[in-house]
């Protein structure tokens, strides 16, 4: 193999991708993350070097000036696998390019998606969101006559998560004023002092979330774009917005063939480059998708991308090493992908026809599951999985946890 892979990180996200390089090249894989962690230190397919404060820019850089001088013989597709690596390796991307390739959007478009105030701020007159306010930590501009529930979600998120507090959720779903400033000192008195979102609650179960992919390449063009329904998600304060299962090429709305050009039209205006990950909710009121966040990289649920339309590791390694091009394409192979059991998928699912239908694929097409990959399914992982899955089913017993 003329080329390596090194991944940064080494949650699920990094085991998916990991996967996919070793699908593809059927070679052990690279990992550097700052911690241990199951998804991939319970694996075969992975080689995995931790390296304590790699968060610090300094540190980064030292750690992946040494990898890359150990390896200067071949060209290395870099992959980041969280919020922090990507804008990391953005932040140091001309001093990276003398070891690496890879395919990020730039420090000031990242900007505008990472930080949630701006993205609303630049993009709602071009994109359609959820009805929003912002709330600044220092100034304390709380808006009036607010209608509740509401969704409260760090603006930046890099740097809520440095601010360590109990019971800091990824979002809060508010019922109350009451709730609402209590959760708002909580997340100040951690020492966050940044924006704020308040958003509306678009009505609707799990069902009424979508994701939409797109891999954009070096040139600024957008090659490939999935859309998936999704089914079910985490189903805990700390996971909620994380989906667990989804069925690509399926909308019980159709597939809007319209509003994916509409966003392909969009990366590629702002100068895009690298996956770009939709967070949507289809909102009934008005028939309308509206986009929650826009994630800089794939998510940890992008498998289905893989599964439904072309290994994510061979869309880089064509573009950066290969240096192909292909035109636009969208995929509607019918694919369901899923983190839980199938006895989840039965009993958790209220929506009866997205059940039908994703208990057809799966007879079809059968069951994919990113962290079940036949090529790494020792003992001691097998055991991890089986209790993973039995504490997924005694999870979706309450029905009362959002």
């Amino acid at each position: 193999m003329n080329f390596k892979i090194l991944i940064i990180g080494t949650d699920m996200n990094a085991y998916t991708m990991a996967r996919c390089a070793h699908e593809l090249t059927g070679e052990k894989i690279d990992l550097i993350g700052k911690q241990e962690m199951k998804f991939t230190s319970l694996s075969k397919i992975t080689n995995i070097s931790y390296v304590d404060n790699l968060w610090d820019t300094n540190v980064f850089k030292r750690t992946l000036e040494e990898y890359g001088e150990k390896h200067k013989d071949k060209k290395i597709l870099l992959i980041a696998t969280n919020d922090f690596y990507v804008r990391l390796i953005s932040e140091n991307a001309e001093y990276l390019k003398k070891w690496y390739v890879f395919n990020y959007p730039s420090v000031e478009v990242m900007d505008t998606l990472l930080v949630k105030d701006k993205f609303y701020q630049t993009y709602e007159d071009v994109l359609d969101v959820p009805k929003t306010w912002i709330y600044s930590c220092k100034e304390k501009n709380l808006p009036k006559q607010l209608t509740f529930p509401l969704i409260i979600k760090p603006g930046d998120g890099v740097s809520y998560y440095k601010h360590k507090f109990v019971g800091q959720n990824k979002v809060f779903k508010i019922k109350n004023e009451q709730e609402l400033h209590e959760v708002i000192k909580k997340i100040e008195d951690s020492g966050y002092e940044e924006e704020l979102i308040i958003q509306e609650f678009i009505p609707g179960d799990d069902s009424r979330l979508f994701d939409c992919m797109f891999y954009v390449n070096s040139k600024g063009k957008a090659e490939l774009a999935t859309f998936a329904q999704i089914a079910l998600q985490e189903h805990t304060p700390t996971g909620v917005g994380n989906c667990t299962v989804l069925m690509n090429g399926y909308s019980e709305f159709g597939i809007p063939d319209e509003f994916i050009l509409k966003l392909k039209k969009f990366l590629e205006s702002i100068g895009y480059h690298g996956f770009a990950e939709f967070d949507l909710k289809y909102d009934e009121r008005d028939q309308k998708y509206k986009v929650f966040e826009i994630n800089p990289r794939q998510a940890r649920c992008s498998y289905y991308f893989a599964a439904s339309t072309k290994n994510l590791v061979e869309c880089l390694k064509e573009d950066l090493i290969d240096k192909e091009e292909h035109g636009f394409k969208i995929s509607k192979e019918k694919r369901v992908l899923s983190f839980v059991p199938k006895k989840v998928i039965n009993t958790s699912i209220d929506n009866i026809n997205l059940k039908n239908e994703i208990n057809s694929c799966i007879k079809e097409y059968g069951l994919f599951r990113p962290l079940h990959y036949k090529k790494d399914m020792f003992l001691r992982r097998k055991i991890y999985l089986f209790l993973r899955d039995l504490n997924y089913i005694k999870k979706y017993k309450n029905k009362n946890w959002w």
